[in-house]
Order: C-alpha cells, then structure tokens, then sequence
C-alpha cells in the first residue's frame, strides 16, 4: 500500500507544469475568493505564518482574495468544509473520514505527502520525558496520558485501537490513571515536556533522527520551533503505519480551480523548499496524487469505533 511514488511524482509534476503553464496570466472568474483551513494543533500564529506562503501564491495563481482560517480544533476545519466555507485543507485520515461519513460528496482528496524515503505513510508515537523512568508502556500502569483531538487520527484514533489490541485499556482508571484530551499536538507534546502530562502521543514520519524530532510530523515542529528539546524526551511506543492524510478540495469548486490548485499544490516542493517544509511539517520528498480508495481502511476503522 505504502509503495514507491517516484513515477506518480513525475507524471504529476508534468501535468502541473503543464497545468501553470495553461493557466499563466489567466485568472478564474467563476469565485470571488478562496479559503483554505489549517487543522489544529499547533499555535494559531505559527501555523498562520507557516502558510503565508500557500495563500500568496493562491492568490497570485486565481487572483481573488484568499484567506486561511486556523480554528483551535479540528472540527472548525470539518465544518467549514461540510458548510461549503472551506475550499481547500490538509487533513487527517481520520478527519477526512468524518467529512466523507458526513457527506461523501462534500470535498475531493486529491493530493498526499510524500516523504524522503517515497512513502506515504505515518506513525502515532507515544512519547515521555527521559527522567520519568517511563519507556514503554508498561511503565503507564497509573499514569496520565495524553491525546490530542478526538477526530485526529495519530493523536486519537489508531492509539484508541492499537493500544487496547496491545493488552492497554484505554478506559480511564482500568489500567492508565487517566486519559485526557490535551486539545492538539503542540498542547500534548509541550504538556509532557513541562511535566503536566506523564506521556502522550502525536505524530511523526518515522524517518531520521528522533533527536531532530524525526523528519516532519509535529515533533518535528515542536522541535524547530524550541518548544521542546528532544534529547530530553523518550519514545514509548509507536503504531502501525498509518495512510498519510489527504489535500482535499470542496467537491463544487469550478473544474479549472480545482485543476489550477491541484497543479500548484503539486509543485509546491520544486517550485518552493521552505514553503512546502512549512506547509507539509518537515522534510518532503514531493506531493502525488491521491484517491478515495486509499482511506477506505481508515474511514472503515472510524465508523466502527466512533460511528462517524
């Protein structure tokens, strides 16, 4: 499933090379804006600035007035996108699944992360200070442990699978003291590090060193921005892989925005490094298509543990 994209990238590169090219000079009258939403989990201002970027050459591309909304959580994203008010959002897997459970014809993923390697594939990792003693989760018997956003699929979903199929009850007080929401990434990994929570979970790509934060996910962030100094911290268990999350797009966009955004969003790794590293939470290889087909696991795993 989480094969090379070497090829796709190629095609895709040439097909939005083309795309820009077509589009050069040539803006879209059919909208009179676009809105793009940043999921939660990392500061307002920070993610606000990571993706100027994004929304200038949005901008310049359509040449209508673009925003970026950044809610506090991900439901501001899920719904806007459900309401028709968002146009374009990286998701989760799993938040993606509830927007396609809600209405399956609301938005398109069209777009994925690729990593260093080629792969499109993530980790949930549970993490905790180096000086709690804490490294593995045997050591949670008792203990707080964080999560971040019920519809994040690293932050809630595969650990509220994975870690009670590993003999953990999730249940609070059965086996960890306490299972809390911490409302984000940014919150659970700044939480531990200052001791509020004796461990949590938030996602990485797996690749590089964990002392840099891996290659992207928001360890990585955390670790950039000097939230967090990772030597400090231990890792303590890491999922299966899990299907990266979609670039989506609101399904009743005009055919040549959704064309023209898909393009771009395509060569946002050659045409802008430090764009895409901010947009995409690390180091990428490039962005390739996607289709529905690859989150039927997910959508299948969040419809039998929450229902939508």
């Amino acid at each position: 499933m989480f094969r090379k994209f070497a090829k796709s990238i190629l095609t895709l590169g040439f097909i939005a090379s083309a795309t820009l090219t077509a589009f050069a000079g040539g803006h879209s009258n059919n909208i009179s804006e676009f809105r793009i939403c940043i999921l939660g989990g990392e500061n307002q201002s920070d993610r606000l600035r990571s993706n100027e970027c994004v929304r200038k050459y949005t901008e310049d591309l359509l040449g209508v007035p673009t925003k970026i909304f950044a809610p506090a959580d991900y439901n501001g994203c899920i719904e806007g996108l459900l309401g028709g008010n968002v146009d374009m959002s990286w998701l989760g897997a799993s938040a993606y699944a509830k927007v396609y459970l809600s209405d399956p014809d609301a938005i398109q993923p069209v777009l994925v992360k690729i990593n260093t390697d080629g792969s499109y594939g993530y980790y949930s990792v549970g993490f905790a200070r180096q000086d709690s003693g804490i490294t593995s989760l045997e050591d949670m018997k008792g203990k707080e442990f964080a999560f971040g956003d019920p519809n994040s699929t690293s932050g809630y979903l595969i650990p509220s699978i994975e870690i009670p199929k590993a003999g953990y009850s999730m249940e609070p007080g059965e086996y960890f003291g306490d299972v809390v929401f911490s409302g984000g990434h940014e919150q659970t990994i700044v939480g531990v590090y200052n001791g509020d929570f004796d461990a949590g979970v938030t996602w990485a790509d797996g690749l590089g060193a964990w002392e840099d934060g891996y290659n992207s996910g928001a360890l990585r962030k955390a670790s950039d921005a000097g939230l967090v100094d990772m030597t400090e911290m231990v890792e303590i268990w890491k999922s299966n892989v899990i299907p990266e999350g979609p670039i989506v797009l609101r399904k009743s966009l005009p055919e040549d925005v959704k064309i023209q955004m898909t393009g771009m969003m395509a060569s946002l790794a050659s045409m802008d490094q430090e764009c895409a590293y901010g947009f995409m939470a690390g180091e990428v290889k490039g962005i390739a298509p996607i289709t529905h087909d690859a989150y039927e696991g997910i959508i299948g795993a969040r419809k039998a543990k929450i229902g939508n």
